[in-house]
């Protein structure tokens, strides 16, 4: 069985990520709008009705802005840590949210979703792999730096989306105020491209066919800096950049 998977959008703007299989998926981060989360799984040909679940990495409006709607209207359960949960002040049906305990996985029909601590200035923030028959995709993004937790299970992905949110020149010359930069360069903030590229070449499994770039700053990265970082590297590794406008394609990975 392959799994497929979609950014829906990456970005400061919103997050959403879809992965699944041929019954089943689940939204990692719902940062869209309701109306444009269908408009783009349209588009790609997707099912809203696959959907089991979607599933919050923490409070931050960017990834959690469409949630209440989309779960409302389409009666999709909301997963998050009970911290996230308080902190986001999020209130979908009463009968939708749904907590998690970290590192404990999460069965949602035929995916296995699997909640990792990360380092981010929020309340209690998590990456997540999501397994299929033996797949298994991986969401790294808003990280301030790599941890065990993270090297250990980007290692073990077929796919992976993988925050390069700044080129460390454009942030350290830019415009934005001192107490900006320090956030998104700190152990809280966001992954660098370097980062992103040390993560990449010294943790990467031998079977990773697609790595997706993600949440690239608009003020601070460039498309094209960060093709031109990873492409030399890639050694049979499809590389992507997720983008901050519109849909990627769907991509279709297999054992």
């Amino acid at each position: 069985m392959s799994l497929y998977l979609a950014s829906l959008n990456s970005g400061s703007n919103g997050n959403c990520y879809y992965i699944g299989n041929s019954h089943d998926a689940v939204l990692i981060d719902a940062g869209i709008s309701c109306r444009e989360t269908e408009r783009r799984m349209a588009r790609l040909g997707l099912s809203i009705r696959k959907v089991r679940a979607i599933f919050i990495s923490h409070e931050h409006r960017d990834h959690i802005r469409g949630v209440e709607v989309l779960s409302r209207k389409h009666g999709i359960p909301v997963y998050m840590s009970p911290i996230t949960y308080l902190k986001s002040q999020l209130r979908p049906d009463s009968s939708l949210p749904r907590t998690f305990i970290t590192q404990e996985p999460v069965h949602v029909g035929s995916l296995t979703v699997h909640p990792l601590p990360k380092q981010h200035d929020a309340a209690d923030p998590h990456s997540y792999t999501v397994t299929s028959a033996g797949i298994t995709a991986g969401i790294f993004t808003d990280i301030g730096r790599s941890c065990e937790q993270v090297a250990h299970h980007f290692g073990c992905c077929h796919a992976a989306f993988l925050e390069a949110n700044y080129d460390e020149t454009m942030l350290l010359e830019g415009s934005y105020p001192l107490y900006l930069k320090r956030r998104i360069h700190g152990d809280l903030g966001h992954l660098s491209n370097r980062q992103a590229l040390e993560i990449f070449t010294g943790h990467r499994s031998p079977f990773l066919k697609l790595l997706l770039l993600s949440h690239l700053s608009a003020h601070n990265n460039r498309p094209e800096i960060v093709s031109g970082l990873f492409a030399p590297q890639a050694n049979g590794t499809q590389i992507a950049i997720a983008s901050r406008y519109e849909e990627s394609e769907l991509y279709c990975i297999s054992g």
